[in-house]
């Protein structure tokens, strides 16, 4: 019971850093919609404080055991190419 106790809340904790990975492409995709290009520095500056703030809540998850380090990597890794994505998108516009 306490190893699926340890399962369910590593399962969780992935699953909580992934939504907040999806929420900031999401942000940045409205942002970038509807607001500002990618050469502002408001749009530089919401980047920069939510990648740091996701990385640290990654960083505490991979403290807790609650997920490996390379999958939080992983996280940060694919949010990454998203964006680069989703900048390089905005160029050709």
């Amino acid at each position: 019971m306490a190893s699926e106790m340890i399962v369910n809340h590593q399962e969780k904790a992935y699953a909580l850093l992934q939504a907040d990975a999806d929420k900031i492409l999401k942000l940045i995709k409205v942002q970038m919609d509807n607001l500002t290009m990618p050469q502002c520095p408001l749009y530089e500056e919401v980047l920069d404080t939510q990648m740091f703030g996701l990385s640290r809540e990654i960083d505490f998850a991979v403290r807790l055991g609650l997920i490996e380090e390379q999958d939080g990597k992983a996280i940060l890794d694919k949010l990454e190419r998203e964006l680069s994505s989703l900048h390089e998108a905005s160029l050709k516009k």
